[in-house]
């Protein structure tokens, strides 16, 4: 008997009678199944959550019948309802014992790739890089003090050879909230001290890595695809800008890790309220009753975890509250398609009423609660910054708040002035419209300790009459600039398919970096990319998903495969090219020259 295929496979050839999904076997039993055994969904014990094996199989190929078809007479109210809120290839996805295991092990081996490349030498260089020179020092002073203490001059030589004395008992003004700080602190803290510049790094590495991670699976969900998630995790594990973020100590990485767990948790709160959806609307339906709005969906935990993560999004930098606002609207328009789909006549003020009033209180109070939480080191510590603002100013500020509160929100003002008001100079400052294809990257380190070698001491260094060392924060230039395509292709199809995937790679790019616009004669700088740097790498996967077709096509296949092969092997090629360049090898002068594809990079 043939082995049950992944959802993801079809048959390639289009004059055989073959069904596109052969009959699936009945779980404990050698015979094949009259019904795909799915998990239930909505009220316990309304259904058994079987989907017949005639809405998803024996469709001949020769008659090109989609797979997802519902008007077969033999299903069920809710069958019909659940195939088209999320189609058989979704309802295949972890069907069988199989698909579930595959569909862990290719991300968890792409996963085991990217930690490879992130955790490799982390310790190198031994030095405060970039801005770790800020959120380093600060996080030991977390540590320590519990709030961000002031540094005497000459700290960072002293604290990267393990001396830790210039940190005073003077509170430090800050400019960024302290999950970031306090996650590099606790990799600090497990890591073996401040003494290790691999402590320093071990959070963000750690993250870099769940990222991967995440990314396979929320591939695998979202495009209804193993193949086609562990093509979206190895993009990400390869790049440079996600492999650079992860090996600095730096917050954007988090900010990333955050907005992609949330992205995540509405993904699978999508399907799970779709799943509600079908069952309570088939119950109504089946009774005779009038549908009206439609049935309440109840308590939406990964809606609730979404905020949650949202939350610690902004509580590692502000620019989370894109990602809040645009993935709020985002579930809100999941719900209000849904709601269409099942036949509820007026389901835009449906969904309003019924999802988007209660998800906007649970979202927001719980996102906010969950950041005026992350303060709490803050709060409990007199000494931190402004922390007795309050009390030393009274009758000033937001009055009608708890002294506590208003300190904050008196601190809160400065931060925000900082934010807005920051315009000095920096060379590697870049507009925003030129980081999707990375024009102006961001030099991380380059060390004139190196680069200022000559002769015997230049040779024994690289072997060469000159060096270079370098952390270049650049993506993987393929990947960005076929990325850039791909966005547009993805716009295309929405607003010509309405593909709800390509609105959700979109939004999250959108939330990442639409913002930055409204900000453009700050100083910015293109490593912010990292954090839609996933939904770069999705929507890259979706396009090369479009290039392979459904399966049906044979010709289109083979031209999918080949077309996705050489993109990865280039991908490949490229990243092990510049990986150098990106983790602070020390190399000839020259080999770092010839990495400079444009001026701009210089």
């Amino acid at each position: 008997m043939r082995p049950v295929p992944q959802p993801d496979d079809r048959p390639d050839d289009g004059d055989d009678l073959r069904p596109v999904f052969p009959p699936v076997r009945a779980p404990g039993t050698g015979t094949p199944s009259t019904a795909v055994d799915l998990p239930a969904s909505g009220p316990r014990g309304a259904h058994t959550g079987a989907i017949p094996v005639v809405a998803l199989a024996a469709q001949p190929t020769r008659r090109r019948r989609d797979p997802d078809r519902d008007d077969d007479p033999g299903l069920s109210t809710h069958d019909r309802l659940l195939l088209q809120l999320l189609g058989a290839r979704t309802l295949l996805l972890d069907a069988t014992r199989r698909a579930r295991l595959s569909g862990w092990l290719w991300a968890l081996a792409v996963t085991a790739l990217g930690g490879v490349l992130r955790f490799w030498r982390l310790d190198r260089p031994h030095e405060l890089v970039f801005d770790e020179t800020y959120y380093v020092k600060q996080a030991h002073s977390l540590l320590t003090l519990g709030y961000e203490g002031t540094w005497a001059d000459g700290a960072n030589e002293l604290f990267v050879a393990g001396d830790d004395s210039a940190l005073g008992t003077k509170a430090e003004y800050v400019v960024h909230p302290p999950v970031g700080k306090w996650l590099i602190a606790l990799g600090m803290h497990l890591g073996g001290g401040f003494e290790s510049s691999t402590a320093w790094r071990l959070a963000s590495a750690v993250a870099g890595t769940l990222a991967v991670l995440l990314v396979a699976r929320i591939g695998r969900r979202l495009l209804a695809s193993t193949a086609l998630g562990t093509v979206a995790g190895l993009l990400l594990a390869v790049d440079g800008a996600a492999i650079v973020h992860s090996r600095t100590a730096l917050l954007d990485n988090f900010v990333m890790l955050f907005a992609l767990g949330a992205f995540g948790c509405l993904l699978l709160d999508r399907e799970q309220a779709r799943r509600r959806l079908a069952a309570r609307t088939a119950a109504v339906l089946d009774s005779g009753a009038a549908l009206g709005s439609g049935p309440g969906l109840g308590w939406r935990w990964w809606r609730f975890a979404a905020a949650v993560l949202l939350g610690l999004c902004l509580g590692t930098k502000w620019s989370g509250i894109y990602f809040l606002a645009v993935f709020g609207l985002l579930s809100v328009a999941w719900d209000a398609t849904a709601r269409r789909t099942v036949g509820v006549r007026h389901w835009l003020p449906a969904a309003l009423w019924r999802d988007a009033v209660p998800a906007g209180f649970v979202v927001v109070l719980t996102a906010v609660g969950t950041y005026v939480a992350t303060w709490a080191s803050w709060f409990t510590h007199p000494g931190a910054y402004l922390r007795q603002w309050a009390v030393e100013h009274p009758g000033e500020g937001v009055t009608w708040l708890p002294a506590p509160l208003r300190s904050l929100w008196h601190f809160h003002t400065q931060m925000w002035d900082f934010h807005t008001h920051l315009t000095s100079a920096h060379d590697y400052a870049a507009h925003p419209l030129g980081w999707i294809v990375q024009w102006r990257p961001t030099s991380f380190y380059y060390p004139k300790s190196v680069s200022d070698l000559t002769g015997d001491a230049a040779r024994e260094a690289c072997g060469a009459d000159a060096c270079s060392q370098a952390v270049t924060s650049l993506g993987n230039p393929v990947i960005w600039w076929l990325g850039a395509l791909a966005l547009l292709v993805a716009l295309v199809w929405l607003v010509l398919r309405r593909d709800w995937r390509a609105g959700a790679v979109l939004a999250g790019v959108a939330a990442g970096w639409a913002p930055w616009f409204l900000y453009a004669e700050r100083t910015i700088f293109t490593f912010y990319s990292i954090a839609f740097a996933p939904f770069v790498v999705l929507a890259l996967t979706y396009v090369l998903g479009l290039i392979l077709g459904d399966g049906r096509d044979r010709r289109q296949r083979r031209r999918g495969l080949v077309v996705t092969s050489a993109v990865l092997v280039v991908v490949v090629a490229v990243s092990a090219f510049f990986y150098p360049i990106w983790t602070a090898w020390v190399v000839p002068y020259d080999f770092w020259h010839v990495h400079m594809w444009l001026r701009s990079w210089i």
